[in-house]
């Protein structure tokens, strides 16, 4: 577990000292440099689980579900730092924040970070909720970090939304609680998830159910699901553009794990045999992802900023996934792990190139972004590329999570083949109706060539091409591991 101390400390330790340094070059290469040995540790930490099984203990528990998104989680956070670099110099040369603001950023990243991989990687239910309210507080530092009226007003938004959200959440855990405290022998292990697992058949399924139902209210609005999803497109557009990297690519799935890691305890109790329905769980994520992605598709054709417009695409998304995840079944689940990692993979790879085309035009409003192929090459090819991805275009490896998607609800959920391709059909066309002139369009006065980091962009959208091309064996049977944990069986 030397691996999983180091994948938490390096953050940890980051935003202490990143909060106290103050010069700018060398706090945004130690920002990096912290990053990627977070990433290193993760990777060390994934191949000792994926070699050796599970492990853990009271505290915390690693298992193949949680430890390829702590993976995931360091790998974005690295490539984002990366791009941190040359975009918050920028900001700081057009004093948009002063080095005390610069500070605060890179102290609240690597904390935003920390208590990611902490929620992922705990054991213990309660810790969970605690990290999530955590991921809040430093979300809504980063949102308000320019100090514009209308930053302040998107993180009290965030903070009174997420505030609400993450208190029906601990009542929910509360409930939870009691249900465990009556099964299980010793009442302090009552949070923790392996014994929750281990008992789940003998845990009252009337409080498990009320409990989900608050849980789902309560993740859900981290999640950014209809209709608790007001706050994410306000925090997207007022926010820096790294942030919004890591809060779709990111902090969304950590929500959305937290979700699932309860519906296997909620399924476990609502067993067949029981009066209850044991699909109980998956009927309202079922019922909250569909809504969310076709509520977020017809909203795309409305927005006039670029990053509400992609913050509106990650709403759909995370619809996408909760209704893959209700749906259940191997197929289903396999896509849903698959479209977590390439939608966090190519939705953070577009907020890096949406960043750089904001600077160069000098506003976020899409109407005045025009020509960027003719402007800057490698930021408008990366936003075409991007966005083909994202929309599901094959060879891309969302086409391919979407496609095992579309066949798992043939299968399971006929009738709702139509709404989803529906749905896929609205989103792709409200994102290339702003798309194309913004890449395409004449290139307007005034524009400036800057200094850009394009290398996260290509090293994301290059594993989104490879996922989509052919899945390696070796993630084949990393998702197939996770997927035999959430339903009991396995796709290969």
């Amino acid at each position: 577990m030397i691996a999983l101390a180091l994948t938490l400390l390096f953050p940890l330790l980051g935003a202490i000292v990143l909060g106290w340094l103050a010069r700018p070059n060398a706090s945004s290469l130690l920002n990096i440099a912290v990053s990627a040995a977070g990433a290193i540790a993760s990777f060390v930490l994934a191949l000792n689980v994926l070699a050796s099984g599970p492990a853990g203990g009271k505290l915390f528990y690693i298992d193949p579900f949680n430890v390829y998104l702590i993976a995931l989680t360091a790998l974005v956070g690295f490539t984002t730092a990366i791009f941190s670099r040359p975009y918050m110099a920028h900001e700081l040369e057009q004093g948009r924040i002063g080095g005390g603001r610069l500070r605060l950023y890179h102290a609240s990243f690597q904390g935003f970070l920390f208590t990611m991989q902490l929620a992922l990687s705990t054991n213990n239910l309660g810790i969970l909720w605690v990290a999530l309210e955590g991921a809040t507080l430093a979300t809504v530092l980063l949102v308000s970090l320019y100090r514009t009226p209308e930053s302040v007003e998107a993180a009290w938004k965030y903070f009174i939304l997420c505030g609400v959200g993450i208190a029906q959440a601990l009542f929910g855990t509360v409930l939870l609680y009691l249900a465990a405290s009556q099964a299980i022998p010793d009442t302090d292990d009552a949070l923790l998830w392996t014994e929750l697992y281990k008992h789940a058949a003998e845990l009252e399924p009337s409080v498990m159910g009320i409990a989900f139902v608050f849980l789902m209210v309560g993740y859900g609005t981290k999640v950014g699901l209809v209709p608790l999803h007001n706050w994410l497109p306000d925090a997207h557009s007022e926010g820096p553009t790294p942030m919004s990297a890591v809060l779709s690519g990111l902090l969304l799935n950590v929500a959305l794990y937290a979700l699932v890691r309860v519906k296997m305890l909620v399924d476990g109790s609502l067993a067949e045999g029981t009066v209850h329905d044991p699909n109980l769980a998956g009927y309202l994520m079922m019922g909250f992802g569909m809504l969310s992605f076709i509520v977020a598709g017809l909203f795309l054709h409305r927005q006039r900023d670029i990053k509400r417009l992609f913050s509106y695409s990650s709403i759909e998304h995370m619809g996408l996934m909760s209704f893959a995840f209700g749906l259940g079944g191997p197929l289903a689940t396999f896509g849903a792990l698959l479209h977590m990692t390439v939608h966090s993979l190519t939705k953070s790879a577009i907020f890096v190139t949406v960043g750089h085309a904001c600077q160069i035009a000098g506003t976020q409003s899409m109407e005045q972004i025009r020509g960027l192929i003719s402007t800057q090459p490698n930021v408008g090819w990366g936003l075409l590329i991007g966005t083909v991805a994202i929309a599901g275009f094959p060879p891309f490896g969302v086409f391919t999570s979407e496609f095992l998607l579309l066949s798992a609800t043939m299968d399971a959920w006929p009738w709702l083949t139509i709404p989803l391709l529906v749905g896929i059909a609205v989103a792709f066309s409200g994102l290339f109706r702003h798309l194309q002139p913004m890449v395409f369009g004449i290139k307007p006065p005034g524009q400036e060539a800057l200094k850009i980091n394009m290398l996260p962009v290509y090293l994301h959208l290059f594993l989104v091409l490879w996922l989509g091309l052919a899945i390696p064996g070796f993630i084949a049977g990393w998702f197939d591991q996770v997927t035999q944990l959430i339903t009991g069986r396995g796709l290969l």
